[in-house]
């Protein structure tokens, strides 16, 4: 109860801080839906011009369109969805609209609205059983290798994280490089791992997880992973790829542009293939999606709205701009995700990605106090790395403490 007590707290502050540093939407006009973004104004022209295709061909609606910094997107929405004026349309992450969605902030989406979605990324989105949301746009990363020294150390292209381990000790001798740096502590990266082995936060003290956590302890020990592994983000293990230091990287295809213009005689040596995969042979993907809160005004108009933005035309227009993944199951099957010319990196990272939206469960699903989570475990993952204590003893003492914080 105390705890409770003061996450409202905390909550009803937060509420009163963004009051005083942001505006309060004016009541809107009887058919205007207000919808707001994240960090989309480079793609203004887009934007403005589908918004003018969807009033033209609904001349009794019209869009306000707000575009919120990424930094400021929770903050924003938190405040907005509990007064009495909020967005009608709102872009989000799943897990914080997964976090609405628990607090009765979200309006239900009836399953007969998403026909021309990846039905596999729809049930992904769904709390307890129900949608409260519907998706934009994905990515689902690739790996990203150098194939010179993957070539110089005499081994096979890895597919899952055991392939890794076993050709890392050869990679390190014949190069000098280690295989990867797998950012294990940040944000929800450990859990996504893990998910690839039937492990959810749920049953972090099972055997698998052991095997799991125990895994990158080898590698750890035994230096086949860079120290950093412990500490260090994305942008770091982005960093040591474009030195050569390690073999590895998986990231979305946008980091191939990073790769060539920052680091342009790795890139001459660099290829892509699919994601690394563990048991299940499941990929990991993400989303940016919509939500409409239960206060909305417009809810009806928000929602045809949504679906104009994510048709097979839209999305197709949007990915070529972007280079995200469309998920309108229609515009997956267009040409600009199933070809490549030879020489084309970022197509065929492009076309991979598309590929790997097929076979995605089960997915990896945000539960409730997900931050708290993500930090007991990344937590953990140190502990053990640094043998601080049995694996065994560690996550029973994580399982204990998600229990704790799943009751309050």
């Amino acid at each position: 109860m105390k705890s409770f007590v003061i996450k409202i707290c905390i909550i009803i502050f937060v509420i009163f801080l963004v009051g005083i540093t942001i505006p309060v939407n004016k009541k809107s006009s009887d058919n205007e839906v207000i919808f707001w973004t994240l960090q989309m104004s480079d793609f203004s022209p887009y934007m403005n011009k589908v918004i003018k295709e969807f009033e033209a061909q609904n001349p009794e609606i019209k869009i306000k369109w707000v575009d919120v910094p990424f930094s400021e997107g929770e903050k924003r929405t938190l405040a907005s969805v509990l007064s009495d004026n909020p967005p009608d349309l709102i872009n989000l992450n799943p897990d914080f609209s997964a976090l609405l969605a628990q607090r009765g902030a979200l309006y239900e989406i009836d399953d007969n609205f998403t026909q021309q979605f990846n039905k596999d990324i729809i049930n992904s989105l769904k709390y307890n059983g129900k949608l409260y949301s519907l998706p934009w746009y994905a990515t689902s990363a690739v790996t990203i290798y150098n194939k010179k020294l993957l070539s110089e150390s005499g081994v096979k292209m890895p597919e899952t994280f055991e392939d890794l381990g076993e050709i890392a000790p050869q990679l390190k001798a014949k190069t000098g490089a280690y295989v990867l740096l797998p950012n294990i502590t940040e944000n929800d990266t450990m859990l996504r791992i893990l998910n690839k082995y039937g492990v959810t936060a749920s049953n972090i003290n099972s055997d698998e997880s052991v095997k799991v956590f125990e895994y990158f302890k080898h590698l750890y020990v035994n230096n086949l992973i860079p120290k950093e592994s412990v500490t260090q983000t994305h942008r770091e293990a982005l960093e040591k790829y474009m030195a050569e230091q390690i073999v590895f990287f998986q990231a979305g295809a946008n980091f191939l542009n990073m790769i060539k213009e920052n680091a342009p005689s790795t890139y001459k040596n660099t290829d892509v293939a699919p994601q690394i995969t563990g048991k299940l042979g499941q990929n990991d993907f993400s989303l940016m999606n919509f939500v409409i809160p239960i206060r909305a005004k417009h809810k009806n108009e928000a929602l045809k709205f949504a679906l104009f933005l994510t048709n097979t035309e839209n999305q197709l227009e949007l990915a070529k701009l972007t280079n995200i993944l469309a998920v309108n199951k229609d515009t997956l099957r267009d040409d600009f995700y199933n070809s490549y010319a030879e020489n084309d990196l970022i197509a065929k990272a492009r076309v991979i990605s598309a590929k790997q939206l097929n076979d995605i469960e089960p997915s990896f699903k945000p539960m409730k106090d997900q931050k708290e989570i993500n930090t007991i475990i990344n937590t953990a993952v140190q502990q053990i790395l640094l043998n601080k204590n049995t694996t065994e003893n560690i996550l029973n003492d994580v399982s204990d403490k998600i229990k704790l914080i799943q009751a309050d």
